[in-house]
């Protein structure tokens, strides 16, 4: 086993255990951090909410079903922790609308981030996103490394565009799983089971996330392995294994590629990872964020 490999299986058995020690001082709660805001930036109005407070910010990217709604046990638990949490609906999803008036359309998700940031003042920042929020987060970081303390990608293709990654899709892909419910294919099995409850609250988001008729955000620029390799910031892959749609064998693919990573598996998850395994999740994010 090479020295990365060793690297980052210790790593994960360390972020199972090391949050209960955390000693960052917690911060006081924003007093938009319950209900949320907007933001008029160039082309959107964007809706975010934000923990407030003096911690070093984590901004998080939701994937292409759901909202910043599906963040609650995250902004919880890594306010918790002392660091300042950050989460918005992207253009054309939840609350956030296109403006028209104000900016070209349908700009990016990366290029709206920046803005954020910008208008917020962040200066750098821890940056998380899934599924298709880890595909933005990917167009960001080789775009602004110099803003990010650390990336996190979690249960995500990475949209990379190389025809290696388009065949492993093709391979793995069940005929009409696009056709079926959401619930089906991005929540695992496990969690459908034993948390009925949990389940209809994730479809009850992914139901009302996206307007009718919203444009998709392209990403700045393609997802390609020459894109990523140029990423210099450190970086946490996290996989589920019961992923359908970005199993860990696919993400493993696109991860060497990333010069400056560790990997982490969480078990008995599917895409919907964060959501499914919030304690293993919120605790191997923080494990990593802490160092950096």
């Amino acid at each position: 086993m090479g020295e990365p490999a060793r690297r980052s299986c210790g790593f994960l058995a360390a972020a199972i255990l090391v949050m209960a020690s955390s000693s960052i001082v917690p911060v006081v709660a924003a007093e938009n951090s319950s209900t949320g805001t907007y933001a008029e930036l160039p082309g959107v109005k964007l809706w975010f909410t934000d923990t407030g407070g003096t911690g070093t910010p984590i901004v998080l990217l939701h994937a292409n079903t759901g909202t910043s709604a599906v963040w609650a046990s995250q902004v919880e638990s890594f306010s918790k922790a002392g660091y300042r949490v950050i989460a918005f609906d992207r253009r054309g999803w939840g609350k956030s609308t296109a403006e028209p008036s104000t900016g070209a359309q349908p700009g990016s998700i990366a290029g709206d981030l920046d803005a954020l940031a910008d208008h917020l003042k962040l200066g750098t920042f821890h940056l998380l996103g899934t599924a298709g929020g880890g595909f933005a987060a990917l167009d960001y970081a080789a775009w602004h490394p110099e803003r990010l303390r650390s990336l996190v990608i979690g249960a995500s293709t990475g949209q990379i565009s190389d025809k290696e990654i388009d065949d492993f899709i093709i391979r793995i892909e069940i005929p009409n799983i696009r056709k079926i419910p959401a619930a089906y294919r991005e929540v695992g099995p496990s969690y459908r089971g034993a948390n009925p409850e949990g389940t209809k609250r994730w479809a009850d988001i992914d139901e009302h996330s996206r307007q009718p008729g919203a444009a998709t955000q392209p990403l700045r620029t393609p997802n390609t392995f020459a894109k990523i390799e140029t990423i210099p910031t450190p970086t946490l892959v996290i996989a589920a294994d019961a992923d359908l749609l970005a199993p860990p064998a696919l993400m493993r693919v696109w991860a060497a590629h990333m010069k400056n990573h560790e990997w982490a598996l969480v078990t008995d998850a599917g895409h919907a990872i964060a959501w499914e395994q919030p304690d293993i999740f919120n605790e191997t994010v923080l494990a990593f964020i802490k160092r950096h």
